[in-house]
């Protein structure tokens, strides 16, 4: 299995954490988990499907994954190779028109965001590209063509920047008052902006401080009390939901936490 990272030009690092070039030359079946960003995937050899109460999906060649309140099970042919896109958490919205919220807990085609030549375009190019620099040199071009003259909402980032600054912990009531705003048009903008509430943001910000614990050495009660859980089931309730899994312990040892082989 081949995952590696690639990180953008200067013009697109505002807005994309990072590509990942991604290839499977087996079948696999597995877990991915909530991230705090959109995902975009370009298909350049292979298919990818999805798996949702023992039902299978095929994905197209080209797609967009929204945020996610819970784990997605994927599943590979043979072979596969993907370059994946890794918005920063309002890099989305200097791209597309759509607010961000509108793709929350979907994977859509890139047909229903951008012009369909211009992926049609993207995917031929990729079809006979030979190396990794010039699949994501393809993909850059695509993104930096479709890159809008538009102001970045500093408030949001900053929201977001106090989120992350205690792991998702903080009151949103606080985050207002905080930022000198009422509730309703922070929501609002937040939505639109990041692509779900500030409340289920954080929650995913959270779930995956505590992921980075359980790399550790800590106990249960210490990963509880750090994160604000108020009692282990409380915990364990939320792990269920974010992984679909209880054993919190089998994740401590795994080698990729954000994307975890199906049991």
């Amino acid at each position: 299995m081949k995952f590696e990272k690639h990180f953008p030009t200067e013009q697109l690092k505002s807005y994309i954490k990072y590509f990942v070039v991604s290839e499977n030359e087996l079948e696999n079946e597995y877990k991915v988990f909530p991230s705090s960003g959109l995902v975009i995937g370009f298909q350049y050899k292979g298919q990818l499907s999805t798996i949702k109460d023992n039902s299978e999906s095929n994905l197209a060649t080209a797609g967009i994954t929204g945020i996610t309140d819970g784990y997605k099970i994927f599943k590979n042919s043979a072979k596969t190779g993907t370059i994946l896109v890794y918005f920063t958490e309002i890099g989305f919205t200097h791209f597309a028109s759509n607010p961000a919220n509108e793709l929350f807990n979907l994977s859509l085609s890139l047909d229903d965001i951008f012009d369909k030549n211009s992926i049609t375009e993207v995917e031929e190019k990729l079809a006979i590209a030979n190396t990794d620099k010039l699949r994501i040199k393809i993909v850059e071009q695509f993104l930096v063509s479709q890159l809008k003259d538009i102001q970045t909402d500093k408030l949001i980032l900053e929201a977001v920047k106090l989120i992350y600054q205690i792991n998702g912990t903080i009151r949103i009531k606080e985050l207002n008052e905080k930022l000198f705003i009422s509730q309703s048009p922070f929501e609002k903008r937040f939505r639109k902006q990041v692509g779900t509430t500030a409340k289920k943001f954080a929650s995913i910000v959270r779930f995956n401080a505590v992921l980075d614990n359980l790399k550790g050495t800590k106990t249960l009660t210490e990963i509880c009390y750090e994160n604000n859980f108020f009692d282990h089931a409380h915990f364990i309730k939320d792990f269920r939901q974010f992984t679909g899994d209880t054993n919190w312990r089998s994740f401590a040892t795994s080698a990729c936490l954000n994307c975890y082989p199906k049991k």
